[in-house]
């Protein structure tokens, strides 16, 4: 859903796009989108922080809206990069939340911003995404736009993977480290061409965490480098599964063997919130202790109990539901003994049980998935609202089916 709304807006303000199979092909727009319109990007927050960037390069005035939970998550974050750049964007409802309307204005042009402390990269991201097309503020400076990263941005590795993507696309750009630093773009038009998207580990982690549970089965997952720059490998590298077939032969390829013994852990996912809700799943299926040789491990004190603890999860508040509360209510269901605060969850499976439990999703696309796999490791789960998966992953029940059988 995410996608195809988002690709529907882009062709709302005048680019065009067709599918075939599994490809889409795109005609962009030059740099400007000649047309305005009402886009409403559902419950995708990545989409519509990117479509009140890319609003500001229309030639008429655009609205951005999203679903009722989308209303209530933030966005004025990235509003006030905009505004700070020469954007006219006004809140049409309520401050600090959508809808938007965005207003064309000669006076939005590059220039220098000084990078805060955010909630989300996703800002970040979407003015970097829209920085090549910007008109220069100064003829004396060589850089379009220059941002000046002050806090530690949430999720650092999302801004790498864009300037990344940027740079496939003929983008030019100086940086180093996100933070402390600088990052600079110039204006310079992008390159048409042929981009092939690697698998998404956030949707891999499912069905990586169903093998990691259930002993002696394997995953293949092609094309997904196991070294390479997703937040959401982190996820998939934690869980304590056999690597097999790890060589050179296939080092551009996650392969994982379920153990007999799943151990705890304690773990900080501030680089990969996402896939964290599939490790607190593999968490309550937790039956062994971290030897004692392996207490420490990255200066990070592992567990002397079943118990885990997985932190930095303070963005999962503000998610398709709050995510920190969901988990601790659906994982009590089955007997966990779960602990909270702003920032983590903490989960004892020692006192879990196996009796039959429906599962709320509460439309959460990752509720549904996470908890789906954890039948794969003990019965009676039954979810409700199977069809959030839409979100991110339309076909994970067909797939999830490969995998039960």
């Amino acid at each position: 859903d995410d996608t195809d709304k988002l690709l529907d807006a882009l062709c709302t303000l005048g680019a065009e796009a067709r599918w075939e199979g599994e490809d889409v092909f795109i005609k962009g727009v030059g740099g400007r989108f000649p047309r305005g319109g009402e886009v409403n990007l559902g419950d995708g927050g990545t989409p519509a922080r990117f479509m009140i960037a890319c609003a500001c390069l229309a030639s008429e005035p655009v609205v951005v809206d999203g679903s009722p939970r989308m209303r209530k998550r933030p966005v004025a974050e990235g509003v006030d990069m905009l505004r700070q750049l020469g954007a006219t964007i006004e809140y049409v409802e309520e401050e600090r939340r959508l809808p938007v309307r965005v207003v064309p204005s000669e006076d939005f042009k590059g220039g220098e911003l000084e990078i805060g402390k955010t909630q989300s990269s996703q800002s970040i991201s979407a003015v970097l995404l829209i920085s090549p097309c910007l008109k220069k503020r100064s003829a004396l400076s060589d850089w379009n736009l220059v941002l000046r990263i002050k806090s530690e941005p949430t999720s650092p590795r999302y801004i790498e993977l864009t300037l990344n993507i940027l740079m496939e696309f003929g983008a030019e750009g100086l940086g180093g480290e996100i933070y402390p630093g600088n990052v600079s773009m110039k204006r310079k038009k992008f390159r048409a061409r042929t981009f092939t998207i690697e698998p998404d580990a956030s949707s891999a982690i499912y069905p990586c965490t169903g093998a990691s549970l259930v002993p002696k089965s394997t995953i293949h997952v092609e094309g997904l480098f196991f070294l390479g720059p997703q937040p959401d490998l982190e996820a998939i590298h934690c869980l304590d599964a056999e690597k097999i077939d790890f060589n050179c032969k296939h080092l551009t390829d996650v392969r994982l063997c379920g153990k007999e013994s799943r151990s705890s852990f304690n773990m900080d996912a501030s680089v990969c919130p996402d896939g964290a809700l599939a490790l607190a799943v593999f968490a309550s299926m937790a039956n062994t202790v971290p030897p004692k040789k392996n207490r420490f491990a990255d200066g990070l004190a592992l567990p002397d109990s079943l118990q885990s603890t997985i932190s930095g999860l303070h963005t999962l508040r503000v998610k398709e539901t709050d995510r920190i509360a969901a988990l601790a209510y659906e994982l009590t269901k089955i007997g966990c003994t779960v602990e909270t605060t702003d920032d983590s969850i903490t989960i004892d499976p020692s006192t879990r049980h196996d009796k039959p439990v429906v599962i709320e999703t509460y439309n959460d696309h990752r509720m549904a998935m996470a908890f789906a796999v954890l039948g794969l490791a003990r019965p009676g789960i039954s979810i409700r609202n199977p069809k959030c998966v839409a979100k991110s992953y339309p076909g994970f029940w067909k797939d999830f089916a490969r995998l039960y059988a």
